[in-house]
């Protein structure tokens, strides 16, 4: 089950409370929840399953994702306005971008992207050129657009994650959205492996001796490096040069929320790129440092 959007705003609240201040990423990240707060109460009551209990037991056994573009349960002119809020958020905060604050500006609901856009982004094809804004980068817009629909996405997989059969799926992508990983963790109970979705935030179960993204299980080309408390963990594969953050849950000794571990293991990103190794999408630098890491064989 997804994170709570209002649990995260509340965390970062009491963090903001206690520290006196936020650092601008964190900040920034505060915002978008908060708009996307707004989102999922208004649409809560809209989402409700389209698959009978047998349509959902065949797709989890055909590895198809429940939810495709066009059962998307999707409010247009919502989406328009949300995009429009999130521009703004970001406008605030543009020395964290690559992007004049002018530009950002601009952005005004017209600029929103159309159907075929928001279509080829769910399904992780390239955008068209019609979508594109000058002088805003491609990758930056694809951004925006993960944040406008990250409410209606999240919306959909607290619907339907209960249907899904975890050890029957166990596939390198996300059984809601068919979404990619971009964290994981080791559960308390016996240290199994949960990838966490970098588009709607659900959890599935999935090997620990096998790479999320080209599914080798050559052990000769998988491992990990660690930090010294052992907490988080950077998963590597020498075949296809992809890393996924982990966090072990039995050596976590407070609340451990995943979505905002995103940002406070960013660090690692930089660790893993400074060794050559790549992510799916790219990370943004945060104020402060995780955990140094050390490499172990062992999975």
């Amino acid at each position: 089950m997804p994170v709570e959007t209002d649990a995260l705003i509340h965390h970062l609240e009491e963090k903001e409370r206690k520290e006196g201040a936020l650092p601008q990423l964190l900040k920034l990240y505060q915002q978008l929840l908060r708009v996307q707060s707004g989102v999922e109460q208004k649409i809560a009551s809209r989402i409700e399953p389209s698959l009978s209990r047998e349509a959902i037991s065949q797709r989890i056994q055909d590895g198809i994702p429940l939810i495709g573009f066009d059962e998307l349960a999707l409010d247009w002119p919502l989406l328009a306005a949300t995009f429009a809020k999130i521009t703004t958020a970001c406008a605030e905060h543009s020395e964290i971008f690559k992007v004049p604050p002018e530009r950002l500006r601009e952005l005004k609901t017209e600029s929103f992207p159309n159907r075929e856009a928001i279509k080829a982004w769910y399904e992780k094809q390239k955008l068209p050129a019609t979508a594109l804004i000058r002088g805003i980068d491609r990758n930056f817009l694809t951004a925006i657009i993960h944040a406008t629909l990250k409410p209606f996405l999240v919306s959909h997989a607290k619907t339907l994650i209960g249907s899904v059969d975890q050890e029957r799926w166990r596939r390198s992508y996300c059984p809601i959205c068919g979404g990619s990983p971009d964290f994981a963790y080791l559960d308390e109970e016996k240290g199994s492996r949960w990838l966490l979705c970098s588009r709607c935030d659900t959890e599935w179960l999935f090997q620990r001796l096998q790479c999320p993204f080209c599914d080798t299980q050559d052990q000769n080309a998988l491992a990990y490096f660690t930090d010294d408390e052992g907490r988080y963990r950077l998963y590597v594969c020498e075949h296809c040069k992809h890393y996924l953050k982990t966090i072990d849950l039995r050596q976590a000794k407070d609340e451990v929320l995943l979505p905002l571990e995103r940002l406070y293991s960013l660090d690692l990103d930089r660790q893993a790129r400074e060794q050559g190794y790549l992510t799916y999408n790219k990370a943004t630098k945060i104020p402060g440092q995780s955990p140094r890491t050390r490499r172990t064989r062992k999975n």
